[in-house]
């Protein structure tokens, strides 16, 4: 556990529009993650959250586990060199630049999250790595997005980019998720892949009980039936195993889908190609 910061002094940072006393997506998953960029609110939400929902914890590794296995793939099978990982949350272990540089040093990673501490971190972490960029934007405004100077800096969008959606399609809301997801997956070339992650809805009370605490603290949060999430891949050509629990999503070591534990069934992941 992370020392009690209830915000930093009065030093000019952080800006107005930053409130520590109220918890954020990104700082809420860090404090789940164990990570130490997270204040009292967002604690004090994990904790709620885990307290009542049975293998949260487990949930939130599993997703960034199933991140870093997506990545691989991308970067070191299907010869992706460029990720626009969006909604990506704050600096841990294994982040997505981390995984592709790894396979592929000239690989080219632009985060964008819509809390101003992830871009502060972010831009410390990333200062000497010249191909790869963070910036603040609201990820359900796509031409504000694909536009910004930073994107256009580092991503070829008439090349395949792989865009992540990872751990942030529940926190579109039904009215906005399909012409938002609709829209950068007609922004993407021929080649390119979609990446989702999402909290899921297989009827376990859990799952809408995860989404309800969701809504209620962050003000976002939906569960999505399998169905709902196989959806917003649109034409694209799902790669194998299709949509699945993260824990199924081509796992290192062998998984038996009939002995998942109730963390692993909180979310599906699935990648799909564009092929025209």
């Amino acid at each position: 556990m992370t020392e009690d910061r209830g915000g930093p002094p009065n030093t000019g940072w952080p800006p107005p529009s930053m409130d520590f006393s109220r918890p954020t997506i990104a700082r809420a998953y860090d404090a789940l993650l164990g990570g130490k960029d997270n204040y009292a609110a967002d604690r004090q939400l994990a904790q709620f959250a885990t307290e009542n929902i049975p293998g949260l914890k487990e949930s939130a590794l599993e997703n960034r586990k199933v991140l870093v296995r997506g990545v691989r793939h991308l970067a070191a099978e299907a010869g992706v060199d460029q990720f626009l990982d969006l909604g990506s949350g704050l600096p841990t272990v294994q982040n997505t630049h981390e995984v592709a540089q790894a396979h592929n040093p000239d690989a080219r990673v632009v985060y964008v999250d819509v809390d101003p501490l992830v871009t502060v971190h972010g831009q410390a972490i990333l200062a000497e790595n010249e191909r790869t960029g963070v910036f603040t934007a609201d990820v359900r405004e796509p031409a504000a997005v694909l536009g910004h100077a930073e994107a256009r800096r580092l991503l070829d969008f008439d090349r395949p980019v792989a865009l992540m959606l990872v751990g942030m399609l529940h926190y579109l809301s039904p009215d906005v998720a399909d012409d938002v997801v609709t829209a950068y997956r007609d922004a993407l070339a021929p080649g390119s892949h979609l990446f989702l992650t999402s909290l899921v809805d297989t009827g376990l009370p859990a799952q809408q009980e995860l989404a309800r605490i969701t809504r209620e603290n962050l003000e976002e949060g939906w569960a999505r039936t399998p169905e709902e999430i196989e959806y917003h891949f649109g034409d694209f050509r799902l790669l194998e195993p299709g949509v699945t629990y993260t824990a199924l999503w081509r796992p290192d070591e062998p998984v038996g889908a009939d002995n998942l534990a109730p963390g692993e069934q909180l979310g599906m992941a699935g990648i799909g190609l564009k092929n025209n």
